[in-house]
Formats: C-alpha cells, sequence, structure tokens
C-alpha cells in the first residue's frame, strides 16, 4: 500500500475511532449509572450483603437453632423425623456395623463456628416442636416436644471439649408442651407458655413438690379453629412483668401474682400474626439513656384468617406485608403500622450488631405447615429503627437457597448470619416434592463484614473483666486502623436466642453507657453494666464496639448477680 493509500485512509479511521469513544463512553455512563442504582440511600457500596455456603450437608435440618458462649451451634430437629443423614457416634451406635435402627441416626449435631464442621448428639425424646432458654451458667434448658417428649425437661451445659451431651432430666413438665414458648426470667427460673390445647404456664424449676400450672384465659380467648395462637410472642419487660402476644392481642401479664396487669390495642389489620400463620416478633434494643425503660415490640408478617385450613387444602392465599409498632410502657399504647417491601411469613427477626434488625427465610404464601406454604421468599430485608417511615427498610442481596417452614437463623460472634434448615415436608424428602428438606447451611455476609469499611472496623483488644455485676464498671480496651474525623460509637451487649418456627426466643439487646478516652488509634472505653437482671437476665452475652454503622467481632462477657 502506496503513501496516498495510507493517507486516504486516516479521515475514516478517525471517524471510526470518535465512534469508538463515543460508544465507549456511553457504555462507562450506563456501568455508572448502575452502579449508583445499586447503592442504597447512604450511597454504600455492596449494601445488600452477599451469601457463602458453608456445608453441603450438616446431616440433621435445622428445625431449631441456636448460638451457644463456646462458639458453637446447637442444631436439632425432631426423633420421629426418620434418618437422618447423620449417624450416631455414642454407644450403642459407634461400632462399625451399619446401624440397626433409625435409632442410630442422630437428629441433633453441634456445628464448630471455627473448624466449620459438626458433632453428631444423640437427644433421646422427641424434641418436635419445642422451646428454650440459657440460664445464668450458659445451659440450655429445653421443654417439650411431642410423642414420648411432650412433658420433658432436657439440658445441654456447653463445653469446650467434644465431651457434652443432651441429658434428660427425671422431673418433667406438669403439662405437655407442643408450640409452647419460653421465657428466661430474672429469678433464672424459665416460663414456659401455653402449647397445643394448653391454655396456662408454669416455670422451670418448680418452686415447691407438686407445683403444676398456673391458668392463663388470655390464651382461650385468643384460639381459633386453626390454633393461630400457638408459639405465642414473649418478652421480659423493663418492670419484670411479661408481654405476651397471641394471635393479633396482647397483654402484660403479673406472673408472679398471676394477673393480667394491662390489656393492650388489638393489632390492626385483622388475620392472625402467631403460628401457624406466622409471623415474628423481636423487642427492639433497650437503651442506657432511659435506664433500659423504654420497650418498644415490633411484629411483622402473618397472613388473614382461614389462610391455613386453605393451604392444607392446597389454596395456597397471599400474606401480609404489614409490621406494627407498639411501645410498650407508653401510658397510652398505640399501634404503629408500616409496610415491608414485599409480603413475609415463615421469616427470622435477629438483630444484628449494628441495633438494626434483619428479617430473613419465609414465604410469600399460605402459612406453616407440611406442604403448606409456595412462593419463597430469597432476599433478606434490613430494618433500620430509627429511620422515619418509608426509609427504614432496604432489599438484600438474595439467597439461592429457598428457607420455609422449619428454617432457622442465628447471629454469629463474628456478625455473620448463619442459616440453616427448611423442612416443608415431614422427614427427610428430596425429590417429589415441591421444597425438599435443606440440609446445607450458608451465612449470610452482611455489608458491615465488606472489607470496605475495614477502616472503620474496632477491634477488641482487652475486657477488664467477663464477669460483670450488675450495675458495676468495666473497661474495654479497642482499637481503629485510621483515626477518624468524627466517632460515634456505641456499645451493644445481645443475648443470643432459642430460635425456632419464625421466632428468637430471649433475644436482646442493649446499649450501654460509655465513657471514653482516646490516645491516638487506641481507646479505653468504661462501661456500666445494666443495672439489674430485670434489665438483662443473668447469662452469657456478645459485646460488640460498633462505629458508626460497622461493628467489631463480638467478645463473650457474662452478667451476673
Amino acid at each position: 500500500m502506496g503513501r496516498s493509500e495510507k493517507n486516504q485512509s486516516r479521515p475514516e479511521q478517525t471517524k471510526r475511532d470518535k465512534q469508538m469513544g463515543s460508544s465507549d463512553k456511553l457504555r462507562l455512563i450506563q456501568v455508572l449509572v448502575i452502579l449508583l442504582c445499586s447503592l442504597d440511600a447512604r450511597g454504600d457500596p455492596l449494601y445488600q450483603g452477599k451469601w457463602e455456603l458453608l456445608l453441603e450437608n450438616a446431616g440433621v435440618s435445622a428445625m431449631h437453632m441456636m448460638v451457644l458462649h463456646t462458639n458453637k451451634v446447637l442444631i436439632f430437629d425432631q426423633t420421629f423425623a426418620g434418618p437422618s443423614q447423620i449417624r450416631r457416634t455414642d454407644p450403642p451406635c459407634n461400632s462399625r456395623s451399619p446401624p440397626a435402627s433409625q435409632d442410630c441416626w442422630a437428629h441433633s449435631v453441634e456445628y464448630d463456628i471455627a473448624s466449620n464442621q459438626v458433632r453428631p448428639l444423640h437427644v433421646v425424646t422427641d424434641t418436635w416442636c419445642s422451646s428454650g432458654a440459657f440460664t445464668s451458667n450458659g445451659m440450655l434448658v429445653q421443654l417439650g416436644g411431642s410423642h414420648d417428649g411432650e412433658n420433658i425437661t432436657r439440658y445441654f451445659t456447653p463445653c469446650y471439649h467434644s465431651a457434652c451431651s443432651w441429658v434428660e432430666s427425671t422431673v418433667h413438665l406438669a403439662a405437655p408442651r407442643w408450640y409452647a414458648s419460653s421465657q428466661i426470667l430474672p429469678d433464672d427460673r424459665v416460663m414456659v407458655v401455653g402449647g397445643r390445647s394448653q391454655f396456662n404456664y408454669e416455670f422451670i424449676p418448680k418452686r415447691a413438690n407438686g407445683e403444676g400450672v398456673f391458668s392463663l384465659p388470655f390464651l382461650a380467648q385468643t384460639t381459633d379453629i386453626e390454633e393461630n395462637n400457638l408459639y405465642p410472642f414473649l418478652h421480659l419487660s423493663s418492670d419484670g412483668n411479661l408481654f405476651i402476644f397471641a394471635h393479633r392481642d396482647s397483654i402484660l401479664l403479673d406472673y408472679k401474682n398471676y394477673r393480667v396487669l394491662k390489656n393492650f390495642p388489638t393489632m390492626p389489620g385483622g388475620g392472625s400474626r402467631n403460628y401457624p400463620s406466622t409471623g415474628s416478633s423481636v423487642m427492639l434494643p433497650l437503651s442506657a439513656a432511659d435506664n433500659f425503660h423504654r420497650v418498644e415490640i415490633i411484629i411483622c408478617g402473618g397472613a388473614p384468617k382461614g389462610t391455613f385450613r386453605a393451604a392444607m387444602a392446597k389454596n395456597f392465599r397471599v400474606v401480609f406485608k404489614s409490621c406494627g409498632r407498639l411501645v410498650i410502657t407508653s401510658p397510652n399504647p398505640v399501634w404503629q403500622m408500616e409496610n415491608m417491601p414485599g409480603r413475609r411469613i415463615l421469616s427470622d427477626m435477629l438483630i444484628l450488631p449494628t441495633g438494626d434488625i434483619i428479617l430473613i427465610n419465609g414465604a410469600q404464601l399460605g402459612s406453616a405447615g407440611y406442604q403448606c406454604a409456595r412462593s419463597p421468599v430469597l432476599s433478606p430485608f434490613l430494618y433500620k429503627p430509627a429511620e422515619p417511615v418509608g426509609k427504614r427498610f432496604t432489599v438484600l442481596a438474595p439467597a439461592r437457597i429457598p428457607r420455609m417452614y422449619h428454617s432457622t437463623a442465628s447471629v454469629l460472634p463474628d456478625g455473620r448470619v448463619l442459616v440453616a434448615g427448611s423442612n416443608p415436608n415431614y422427614g427427610y424428602h428430596f425429590s417429589d416434592v415441591p421444597f425438599s428438606t435443606e440440609l446445607r447451611v450458608e451465612a449470610y455476609i452482611p455489608y458491615y463484614l465488606d472489607p470496605y469499611y475495614d477502616s472503620k472496623r474496632p477491634t477488641i483488644h482487652s475486657i477488664s473483666e467477663r464477669t460483670i455485676r450488675f450495675g458495676s464498671n468495666f473497661t474495654v480496651g479497642f482499637s481503629l486502623p485510621v483515626q477518624p474525623k468524627s466517632s460515634a460509637f456505641r456499645f451493644h451487649a445481645y443475648a443470643p436466642p432459642f430460635t425456632t418456627h419464625s421466632f428468637s426466643m430471649n433475644q436482646r439487646m442493649l446499649s450501654l453507657r460509655a465513657a471514653i478516652s482516646v490516645s491516638r488509634y487506641s481507646y479505653s472505653a468504661t462501661l456500666t453494666a445494666p443495672p439489674s437482671p430485670v434489665a438483662a437476665p443473668s447469662g452469657y452475652y456478645m459485646l460488640s464496639v460498633v462505629n458508626g454503622d460497622v461493628p467489631s467481632k463480638a467478645e463473650w462477657i457474662r452478667f451476673v448477680n
């Protein structure tokens, strides 16, 4: 090609270059628009979080789940569910020969967070749809169930080795407790409330030989043909009395003197919020700013009247998208209603280290019960209680695994959310069903764990005391990688719950009073423990330092009398 041909081609080449440059710019603008639209209103990148598969097969479906102060997680289902996918190793089932019966299949495991492994455990009697609470020494008191377990009291004392296991008590419950709820009390007793055909409550341990049940007519008044008052929502109020929500009504109960102190307004919207039309409930974090006095409850989800019976007939109705908040310590409490970004039941509501709420797992159609729900909700919702109505919810990154009936979730000390379970069919069924029994375990990783926030993330280096008496002071040393221009530290103590059937029992967070001193990148905070076990029942709590909206990894502390 001669010089003249080369020169003649340049204008056309230049024109193509300009066209490609314009096209590239347009694509770049489109990418920027997409990125900007993917940010939440605060402009934080990756705010939706992400998911990580931890275990392909935990062996047991997680109908019940709770985090132990030994940094392990206790998981169990029911003993009558048929063969699980993990064998017991205890005598007489630890021989090399195959199990002779399904009795040699484990229905409980202990998940080690650090090693990402499970250890099979032997739970003897049936724990189907049971309840539980941690006592002051970290022991789990586990109550009721079905079949041979409906009156049973069980104990699990966490350990750092691999020798701890289930122990069944010779002292039984006074009444069968199937679909009951449990609450730890300031005196370290466990109160168990309701259950199928049980309009009463009782205590563990008993205060005297022969102590039985105490009548609670409220539960009879709130039942219906579908028994929509099972797994009542329980929250220990700041005056030591018990808030009980069943169906769509609620009371404040003086359980010591067996009398109702207050009837709260009926929650608007009709339908039912408790099992089987399962909504969820959380007590918002308490604050030292008002000496932990103000108590506000939020309840989300539920379904219209008749939804459960319709689902049994394979008619899957649309569920609620509404939430209600009620300040139960107000002289004139009134429900404040708002809507979620979508309809939702069968969700777990958990308090994150930031004090925000996550709704995770669930379905949009039907109700609780085997094969009674459809249209799984894959995206969690983040709820920021301090924001104004209309700006509180954010839709988070969707999961790939449907989690419906009998799914559970727990907040881990490192800030991740452990998610497991989903057994929408009786037994272990993996084919020929709309949604199979789910044995995979995964973690939802919130936005605040992204490396983008590492420069803002506090690290706890020291705690002067791990066992702290109520009302006393203790010191926490922590640091930041980068000296902030301004800081807004909060110190949160979180009681991990017993989670089952969309209710995280005994979940509680307290924002502690603090005096902070600074030395360049290092900080020392003198914290004041809650004043009494009424504000925070004795036991183990996860302590986090929160810088703005970025929490540290939690450390375990224990509040005691």
